[in-house]
């Protein structure tokens, strides 16, 4: 099968690993290469260098609208595109040129957490569950039918970025088995239960003791690693990047033993937190040798 592969961070390289293994990737679509790095040199998106490493033609425009590019898009004559967080409006002429669509790989079981950060929302929300679906790509936002999904627990201590590597996985395996059996037949997404995974804002990061700690410890593990949420300790930043809710009762904020914390119910106990220009460590290293005040911001 023609299969064009649209897709720019790391969660999508397994997919185009996947894929590329069984089908003939004609070309991938890639986020142009931004500037990163102390020198800010411009640097190829996970998709890009995975790509250029398989051999695949890379294609990086900064958009879809113009007939130009909806033209060589076209001309490749791809039996399918799969598109895996790509970044980047597909329009109409996109959608229709591919012999079976475009298929979108989405880290939630649809209609639950539409748009750009689904894993992290699932976290925050303290959802039990979640998943990948396949959805059959239309104009709306992530409202297309669905071919496929699969389910998965979310662990009690899990964290963003344990979720996204497993995900990323189920993902790659699941757009597999879709491509071996198509055409398959596309459900209809539910009206009911629609919610939207808003984009993370920076300014949700830092942490509020005051709030119940289950809340608390969604929010540490939800933001972690990126963008992290932090707390103020002596003047300090800290990103708190593991925990889980225990025991312990105080006024919010309150340190009560090693790095746990009251909130405004119950209490958090950091696992993992990283110092301003340092590394992240677990809380009993990071504890060696730096003493935490009687209470935090």
């Amino acid at each position: 099968m023609r299969v064009i592969f649209m897709g720019t961070p790391e969660f999508s390289v397994p997919a185009l690993r996947a894929i590329a293994a069984r089908h003939e990737v004609v070309a991938v679509y890639s986020q142009p290469p931004r500037a990163a790095g102390r020198g800010q040199k411009p640097r190829p998106s996970a998709v890009h260098a995975a790509a250029e490493e398989l051999g695949i033609e890379v294609r990086t425009p900064l958009r879809l609208r113009g007939e130009e590019e909806q033209a060589a898009f076209a001309a490749l004559e791809a039996d399918v595109a799969v598109v895996v967080a790509y970044g980047l409006i597909l329009p109409q002429p996109v959608l229709d040129a591919p012999r079976l669509g475009c298929l979108n790989i989405h880290a939630s079981l649809l209609p639950r957490w539409r748009g750009a950060a689904p894993i992290h929302r699932a976290v925050m929300a303290g959802d039990a569950e979640t998943g990948v679906a396949i959805m059959q790509m239309e104009a709306g936002l992530d409202t297309g039918p669905v071919l496929a999904e699969v389910r998965t627990a979310i662990g009690a201590e899990e964290t963003t970025a344990d979720l996204h590597d497993r995900l990323s996985g189920l993902g790659a395996d699941l757009i597999v088995d879709v491509l071996a059996r198509l055409p398959l037949p596309a459900v209809p997404q539910a009206g009911e239960g629609v919610t939207y995974a808003a984009k993370i804002d920076k300014a949700e990061a830092r942490v509020d003791w005051s709030r119940p700690a289950i809340e608390v410890d969604r929010l540490i593990r939800g933001l972690s690693p990126f963008p992290g949420a932090w707390c103020d300790v002596a003047g300090e930043r800290v990103k708190l990047l593991r925990s889980r809710v225990v025991a312990g009762q105080g006024a919010p904020g309150e340190v009560l033993e090693g790095f746990t914390v009251a909130c405004g119910e119950g209490a958090v106990e950091v696992l993992e937190a990283q110092r301003s220009g340092k590394k992240p460590m677990a809380a009993e290293e990071l504890l060696r040798g730096w003493g935490l005040p009687a209470r935090l911001d």
